[in-house]
């Protein structure tokens, strides 16, 4: 049976977590690649990160609707990790794992298989807002409304890695 769960997150709710866990992940989301990572640390947040949930993608947008919204390689934002948890985020949506250390206490790490873009496209409801446009269409951050998007828990609080 899967855990749902609701944005944003507390704290209490993701230290219940565990690997392997099923989720079922409603409300907003975060996109944020490496650039809007990078603009993190210099401009701050756009949006409020208490209890936030950021994903790793580039969506492919069409009509300010999402045609594909598959996850990008996380690893590449590992360096991050420690800024963004401390400033509140909750968890981090992507694809191949990260280094389970810094979500030890503080955060969790969602999979979503690679290659699955138009089907993670299905739980985007709408597109709230975006930021950061002069980014590009992959790199700017979309804030995007889900409903029941299917999630593993890939690296708990606990620093349990299904990755390692």
């Amino acid at each position: 049976m899967a855990v749902k769960l609701e944005t944003p997150l507390s704290l209490d709710e993701v230290l219940k977590l565990k690997a392997g866990d099923r989720v079922l992940l409603s409300g907003v989301v975060y996109t944020a690649r490496d650039l809007a990572h990078k603009r993190f640390l210099t401009q701050g947040f756009p949006f409020n990160p208490e209890g936030a949930v950021i994903y790793h993608c580039g969506p492919l947008v069409k009509d300010m609707k999402v045609v594909s919204a598959g996850p990008t390689t996380s690893a590449r934002m590992n360096p991050y990790l420690n800024f963004i948890f401390s400033k509140g985020i909750r968890a981090v949506i992507g694809k191949g794992g990260m280094n389970p250390e810094p979500f030890k206490g503080r955060g969790v790490y969602f999979a979503f298989p690679g290659g699955a873009g138009s089907l993670a496209s299905e739980f985007v409801k709408r597109i709230r807002r975006v930021y950061w446009e002069d980014l590009g269409m992959a790199d700017a951050v979309w804030e995007l409304e889900v409903e029941e998007m299917p999630l593993i828990v890939g690296i708990d609080t606990k620093g349990r890695s299904l990755f390692i």
